[in-house]
């Protein structure tokens, strides 16, 4: 924020304003009428409010101008998801650069320990922390388990840096840092794969690399008409039904689905292994055509993340 002075009519007024940068690149800018020239910390106190509501509103406006409203992605969930936006950046923008590590490294074991533990891993919450943050091993898991937990927080780093492009260079490197020291079957997978319990027919080796490009190119034309959250959720739907890789299919998913989020200045989400029985049922039916339960879960998932991990933060920010 900045005070600016305007004359009119021979008077001086003076306006608090700040400026700031849709996705789109244009710049905007709000402007409040003050009384009188005063410390700028101390107008940023009290007409705070003011500015956060209004950009709000601007940021609202941009989402329904750009992107295609749906029966699940309309104009009052278009409003709730860019008010968390909006409260997200002001909240990791207040931080120090210490206390946004602190609060990531939070957020990083929770994802690791939630995404590892859909998949069927056995280390505790407390075993994850041990692993990313004392880095020592523990005693009686297996070293696989090790790994693809050890695997996730360079992975992870990187990807709330805004270092990964949705592209198939970066998938190929987000699976070759996660099985790092795991397995050797880097790249596309060479033999056909399954999902257990599932009758789905995923995509055969052979045609993996054509149906990776065909994604590619579908989320390059759909990220500018559909809005970020939609577009990961079916993107995930997609890339499960591809399969790409012989293993780590799923959790490499949900990393890219929360890199397009990251990347349009999203607050990223969780899906907990408590919901994994909804999440594979949301997935069968994406596999079956019916997209909405997918979209519906990252929505849901989306709001859930943002209230435990960096809502509470809020009431600090003056």
């Amino acid at each position: 924020m900045y005070i600016k002075e305007k004359i009119i009519k021979k008077k001086k007024y003076y306006y608090l304003a700040e400026s700031f940068r849709l996705p789109d690149g244009r710049v905007k800018s709000i402007e409040k009428i003050i009384e009188k020239r005063a410390p700028l910390k101390e107008l940023k106190g009290k007409y705070s409010d003011f500015f956060v509501n209004r950009k709000k509103e601007i940021f609202s406006e941009f989402a329904l101008g750009k992107y295609k409203t749906a029966s699940i992605f309309n104009k009052l969930e278009f409003k709730k998801i860019e008010d968390i936006k909006i409260d997200y950046q002001r909240t990791i923008k207040s931080f120090s650069k210490s206390q946004l590590k602190d609060v990531l490294d939070r957020f990083i074991a929770n994802f690791t320990y939630e995404s590892n533990a859909i998949e069927g891993n056995s280390l505790t919450l407390k075993d994850v922390a041990i692993v990313m943050f004392e880095k020592r091993a523990i005693e009686g898991k297996d070293l696989r388990e090790i790994y693809e937990t050890r695997n996730s927080r360079p992975l992870m780093d990187l990807l709330v840096k805004k270092k990964f492009d949705v592209s198939e260079k970066d998938i190929i490197k987000m699976h070759k840092m996660l099985m790092n020291d795991m397995d050797e079957r880097t790249g596309y997978k060479q033999i056909p794969n399954y999902i257990t319990g599932s009758s789905v027919k995923l995509t055969p080796p052979e045609k993996v690399k054509e149906e990776m490009g065909a994604l590619i190119d579908w989320y390059e034309k759909a990220i500018e008409r559909m809005h970020p959250i939609q577009a990961s959720a079916l993107f995930h739907g997609k890339f499960i039904k591809i399969h790409p890789f012989e293993d780590g299919n799923g959790r490499v998913g949900r990393f890219v689905s929360n890199a397009i989020l990251i990347n349009n200045d999203y607050p990223p989400f969780i899906i907990r292994k408590s919901q994994r029985d909804a999440y594979i049922k949301c997935m069968q039916d994406f596999f079956n055509g019916y997209t909405e339960n997918l979209e519906r879960l990252f929505l849901r998932k989306y709001k859930d993340t943002y209230r435990k991990f960096f809502e509470e933060y809020l009431k600090y920010i003056k």
